[in-house]
């Protein structure tokens, strides 16, 4: 029997790891496979190099992430600052899908900061319910491409950055995972995106990103009666699976947060 397998379809390179990195080393301590994927290579994201060498470097930051994992890194290659809800974008996540074939989909929130993370989640979304539709084609004529899925794939919103929408305001998490355990490697995960602390402290004025990434564990677990959480809500939309299988695959690390 196959190990069952994780999607983490972001906007960025280092997107699934900053949101969701600890849950995602639960799944692969459980012996789930991991598929860490992004929309774009983060071909904006230097200050000073040109757009091809960043994403080239950030390409293999991506790689050296997965393979901490023990898993694979793809890219769907669009471009930062242009990733649009669009028929060619959504055929490229579907064909993902289909060669992944994941037991759960984990994306950005529908409400970000940011429209590549919010339009992310649209094409994610769009990309889980088309897969399994037979007439629907991911991939003009290729011969290669994936078969259609068996089914829709449950699919898991992680917070936003800062767990606020662009107002400002809260955004709540259904289900908290309790990341305590696996911090260390959530951390690894972010040092493997080396590129982009310097980025972050221009553009953002942000801290490491260990440290932002800390501070907003501890407010979402503190939520749930954790030291440190990471925040999902389901898409519960309609034809969705409502099975609850990141629930059942991490048991007692799942805690119901107290505004959920």
């Amino acid at each position: 029997m196959s190990a069952p397998r994780v999607l983490a379809l972001f906007a960025h390179p280092d997107d699934a790891e900053l949101l969701c990195g600890g849950t995602l080393a639960l799944l692969a301590d459980l012996g789930w496979r991991v598929h860490l994927a992004a929309m774009s290579p983060g071909d904006l994201g230097s200050p000073t190099l040109d757009r091809e060498a960043i994403a080239a470097i950030r390409r293999e930051e991506g790689r050296q992430a997965a393979a901490l994992l023990r898993g694979a890194w793809h890219c769907l290659e669009a471009r930062d600052l242009s990733i649009f809800f669009c028929d060619e974008l959504c055929r490229r996540a579907t064909a993902l899908i289909r060669q992944v074939a994941p037991d759960v989909v984990l994306t950005h929130c529908p409400t970000d900061y940011l429209a590549d993370h919010e339009e992310t989640a649209r094409i994610v979304a769009h990309a889980c319910f088309a897969a399994p539709v037979r007439l629907y084609a991911a991939e003009f004529g290729s011969d290669s491409e994936a078969p259609p899925t068996v089914a829709i794939a449950p699919l898991y919103y992680a917070d936003p950055l800062e767990q606020v929408d662009r107002f400002g305001q809260p955004v709540p998490a259904t289900l908290v995972v309790d990341v305590e355990s696996t911090w260390p490697a959530k951390e690894l995960l972010l040092q493997a995106h080396l590129s982009q602390r310097e980025w972050l402290r221009r553009q953002h004025s942000a801290d490491d990103p260990s440290t932002l990434a800390r501070r907003w564990a501890a407010v979402r677990g503190a939520t749930a009666g954790l030291a440190l959480g990471e925040g999902f809500r389901p898409h519960h939309g309609h034809a969705f699976p409502r099975t609850g299988v990141l629930e059942k695959a991490l048991g007692r690390r799942v805690r119901t947060p107290a505004n959920g």
